[in-house]
């Protein structure tokens, strides 16, 4: 809302936040246990952050690597998709913004070392690993980690690894492809197209070829091993490819071959061992084989508790918003649990394109099925936007909806408000608490929280603030931050805000009142979203106690009423 919000708006809203957190009722059982390593993850706030698009903490660390060239350079500042910089100090040096958010869990993008240039762009983001021994140059040294980790946990801050076990760097070639080197490209769009296992039954295969001087650049020394890998070119994402293709190049790793089973869980025991992390975020989940995760979680979870992690947890990434699709992977495939794309798709219909409340309605009517011995729809990580899809910003953004600064600002407020208080574990995107929007996905969504001179993020118009990407952005002041802030109070002080069963009461074709219950022994609390512009009831009955509102709530004859794109909770006395 760049050069449009009024400073007189601006200081209403954040009058507005501050009167808001007074409303907050706190005399229940309240989160007592903030004991990092005993805590249960349902009582978390996260926190997902690109370490290189943070802060920069020591500039000595730019460009990586200063004796493995495949690991340094990189480093333009000006560049959309280089290293920008940000590390692991910087992380450690703007903890007490964190902190203040409320955030009680930090999830970082990889940090192993990676091959610093692929195709012409960098690995800042930290998904082409090419040792998982190390840490990468660009963020730091082991030190710099462990320092981070014990000064987080001294803040009973928990910390989460993303980790990949799919692929590795693009090293290994084939022949037909990019000649008897290595080194050309021949195929369209620099794509070897997909060979079936038909093909490859009937001897169809391609050569595989490591360009000279890249035979042993991997570590664990195993994984340069060309028979380790599938070897069948690029993925559609379609079908059996999407199991047994390369992902965007990357050496897809034959995760059915008992070797690479057992070499991976040993690779990321040997990292919980060395850095004591508190969980792993596991990147492209469904391109695995399912009988994988049924042998790695376990082992992982079982090493954790033995060197005394009793409470290590694991979420996958499973791009689908099928709740069928994202559940068999905590039933069948022994993940604690999984990031939910169908929450995230819910509520964008809802609240960005203002589709209705059913959407919601039927999201939450789903959650049975994540129901086993040991996980359940309130482990789910709860997102709205992130570094792959884009902003909530951007999609409220976009002009077809044609939506006032104003506008943005409450619609951001209340879905943030969903992610909170819904079922589930809340994630918040680094920046969204800045009002960074960005323009799409991908690298556009990645902008910088330090002042940043890429000008794709410059040109952002932000929500909430005058400011842009091109300030410093750890504004503490920023409404959405306050927001933010006032909802972890909140959840923090009620129980069953955060480990309750959810139900839904009321829900609407179009927008207006999605209103739901979360219950949790003899305790009942009730969430009421509008997500219409104007007024808009609901029934809600019985002797009910205020125990937050974003703007105006009332019941009137039975009725709950809420202001426009705002919501209450309450509480059954």
């Amino acid at each position: 809302m760049r050069n449009l919000l009024k400073p007189l708006i601006l200081g209403l809203t954040l009058a507005l936040t501050a009167c808001s957190s007074l409303k907050i009722t706190t005399d229940t059982e309240k989160n007592t246990n903030n004991n990092y390593l005993t805590r249960p993850v349902q009582d978390d706030v996260f926190y997902f952050v690109l370490p290189d698009r943070f802060h920069n903490g020591d500039s000595s660390n730019d460009n990586g690597s200063k004796t493995l060239k495949i690991s340094q350079g990189g480093y333009k500042p000006q560049h959309m998709s280089s290293y920008h910089g940000g590390d692991i100090a910087g992380l450690e040096q703007k903890l007490d913004y964190i902190q203040g958010m409320g955030v009680t869990a930090i999830w970082l993008t990889p940090i192993l070392r990676n091959q610093t240039i692929q195709n012409g762009i960098t690995g800042y983001h930290g998904y082409w690993i090419l040792d998982f021994t190390e840490i990468d140059p660009h963020f730091g040294s082991k030190a710099d980690l462990k320092s981070f980790i014990d000064a987080a946990h001294d803040r009973n801050i928990k910390v989460f690894f993303d980790v990949i076990t799919n692929h590795t760097a693009d090293v290994i070639k084939f022949k037909e492809c990019h000649g008897e080197q290595g080194e050309g490209w021949s195929a369209k769009e620099n794509k070897c197209p997909y060979k079936s296992l038909a093909q490859i039954a009937a001897g169809d295969r391609y050569t595989t070829v490591i360009p000279t001087g890249f035979e042993n650049v991997k570590k664990p020394v195993w994984l340069n091993d060309p028979k380790y890998y599938h070897n069948q070119g690029d993925s559609n994402f379609e079908g059996e490819n999407s199991l047994y293709g390369d992902f965007f190049g990357l050496d897809d790793l034959d995760t059915k071959n008992p070797e690479v089973v057992t070499g991976m869980i040993e690779i990321f025991k040997n990292i919980v061992s060395q850095f004591k992390p508190d969980g792993f975020r596991v990147d492209t989940v469904k391109h695995v084989h399912m009988e994988f995760w049924q042998e790695f979680s376990p082992a992982l979870i079982e090493h954790a508790k033995s060197i005394g992690i009793p409470n290590f947890f694991i979420f996958g990434e499973v791009y689908s918003e099928q709740p069928d699709i994202l559940s068999s992977y905590t039933t069948r495939g022994n993940l604690p649990s999984v990031l939910d794309f169908a929450f995230q798709g819910a509520v964008n219909n809802a609240v960005a394109q203002n589709k209705g409340t059913k959407a919601l309605e039927r999201l939450f009517a789903e959650d049975y099925q994540y129901e086993d011995q040991d996980s359940s729809a309130n482990d789910l990580l709860n997102f709205i936007g992130n570094h792959d899809m884009g902003r909530f910003g951007y999609f409220l953004s976009k002009p077809e909806f044609n939506y006032s600064d104003e506008q943005k600002l409450a619609r951001s407020k209340l879905a943030h408000g969903l992610m909170y208080f819904a079922r589930g574990i809340p994630v918040v995107y680094y920046g969204d608490e800045q009002g960074f929007t960005g323009t799409g996905g991908d690298h556009l969504s990645r902008q910088d929280m330090m002042p940043s001179l890429v000008p794709e993020f410059i040109d952002d118009d932000s929500i909430g603030t005058d400011k842009t990407p091109a300030a410093d952005n750890f504004d503490t002041s920023h409404p959405l931050y306050q927001t933010l802030k006032t909802y972890a109070q909140v959840y923090a002080a009620h129980k069953p805000l955060r480990q309750g069963t959810h139900n839904t009461i009321f829900a609407d074709d179009h927008p207006g009142i999605y209103a739901f219950s979360r219950t949790l022994g003899d305790q009942v609390y009730y969430g009421v979203f509008n997500t219409a512009d104007e007024e808009k009831s609901a029934p809600l009955t019985g002797d009910l106690e205020l125990v937050y509102k974003s703007g105006d709530s009332r019941i009137e004859s039975g009725q709950v009423v809420v202001s426009g794109l705002d919501f209450a909770l309450y509480r059954k006395k």
